[in-house]
């Protein structure tokens, strides 16, 4: 139960502190660590163009598996060692640990900025502000635009930034929530289907389709239930999640958008810029109300909701499975 115990103490760690703006902040080293070795893998490229291709896929491989390793085996040395000196050190410093994986409050934190910019209705700033929070083009968008970008976000990282990283480190503890972390951050950073990133960061967008498909559908349907809890559209909510989490070009990234739509009643997703290019993506939801500011309260209302729900699962889960051998039920 030690690990349920430090997954509980980091959950609650994140709603109190959120992501430390800290430069040695563990994701954001992966950050700096996925940077460099892309930079030396790079530098190794064959000038022929004819084998450009296949050097930039293996190398993303290279990347992946490299990466993985480091951001795996770090946190399994540190918890080792932390254990072995005293069980309640082990606990503090898993405890730790599963804070930096988590990052529900931080989501709040930075769409709750794009809200306030919109109440102002300061367009320039609320346009710069989310553009940290998303990979679209924020420079012509619109007031609306602006607050489904800030909606999509939040409800497509409840997935990415909650249940994903909760469900592996209740599976694998500290180190299989860093596993996921590196993979997922790999995906944010290599993952774009753009001339450079095409073959090099294939491996590492694929990798992450696979760690997400089960959280991801597991984070829709918890989402829908959350909607009933915080009075908002739950049928709307399943019947939207039903028909749309199928329409995103990524095989995970609907689900919880489509939830969204249909709890809070409007249409998401849409035709978006992209480095410049218009994308053309189906719609997600019914337009049934018009979309405010005020929808990015709710999309982290949500928000919240899911991932406590979330949490409360799979803590009983884990629970059951403990209980059951020891009590010979």
């Amino acid at each position: 139960m030690d690990r349920l115990t430090a997954i509980l103490i980091g959950f609650a760690l994140d709603l109190l502190l959120g992501d430390p703006h800290w430069k040695y902040h563990p994701i954001r080293l992966i950050g700096s660590l996925i940077a460099n070795i892309e930079r030396i893998l790079r530098s190794g490229f064959p000038k022929a163009v004819d084998k450009q291709e296949r050097a930039e896929f293996t190398a993303g491989v290279i990347e992946v598996f490299v990466v993985v390793i480091i951001a795996t085996v770090l946190p399994l040395g540190l918890l080792f060692l932390a254990y072995r000196i005293h069980p309640a050190v082990g606990i503090i410093v898993e405890s730790i640990c599963c804070y930096f994986v988590l990052a529900l409050k931080s989501l709040r934190d930075e769409s709750m900025k794009v809200y306030k910019c919109l109440e102002q209705d300061d367009l320039e700033q609320a346009r710069a502000v989310v553009s940290m929070i998303v990979g679209r083009d924020t420079q012509n968008l619109s007031k609306e635009g602006i607050t489904k970008a800030a909606v999509e976000t939040v409800a497509e990282n409840v997935s990415d930034g909650v249940i994903a990283p909760l469900l592996y480190l209740f599976l694998f503890g500290a180190a299989g929530g860093f596993f996921y972390k590196a993979v997922n951050t790999m995906d944010s950073m290599l993952g774009y289907r753009n001339e450079t990133y095409q073959y090099f960061g294939r491996f590492a967008a694929k990798m992450d389709d696979v760690l997400n498909f089960l959280p991801s559908r597991i984070a829709g349907l918890l989402m829908v239930v959350a909607a009933g809890l915080t009075g908002l559209d739950q049928k709307g909510a399943f019947r939207i999640f039903k028909r749309d989490r199928r329409k995103h070009a990524s095989p995970n990234s609907a689900h919880t958008e489509a939830a969204c739509a249909g709890a809070l009643q409007i249409q998401l997703a849409g035709d978006a810029y992209y480095f410049g290019k218009l994308h053309h993506k189906e719609t997600i939801g019914d337009a049934q109300k018009e979309i405010t500011p005020y929808a990015i309260i709710e999309a982290n209302r949500l928000s919240y909701a899911t991932g406590i729900l979330g949490l409360i699962v799979f803590s009983v889960i884990t629970g059951l499975f403990f209980y059951i051998p020891f009590t010979g039920f």
